[in-house]
């Protein structure tokens, strides 16, 4: 991940493990960017933080957030057969 501007205006949030890592803006407060605890070499990145020209195309995937670690697992079994 590359922040272009405004990194100055970022916050780091963490809870229990510390493994997941919830970056909001210290302005406004939206949650910019997050490292799942699912996955810490990766990104979850807020859409609306992302230059419209730059995105071709979304998957968007439906995901029970309340039951994560079962659903973690359907995920990330999807593309797997």
């Amino acid at each position: 991940m590359h922040v272009i501007q405004g990194q100055e205006f970022l916050t780091t949030y963490t809870f229990n493990t510390g493994t997941a890592k919830h970056m909001f803006c210290k302005i406004c407060g939206v949650k910019s960017f997050y490292i799942p605890r699912s996955h810490p070499s990766g990104y979850s990145i807020n859409v609306h933080t992302i230059d419209p020209k730059t995105i071709s195309a979304l998957d968007v995937q439906q995901f029970d957030g309340g039951n994560w670690e079962a659903n973690i697992t359907k995920l990330n079994a999807v593309g797997k057969d």
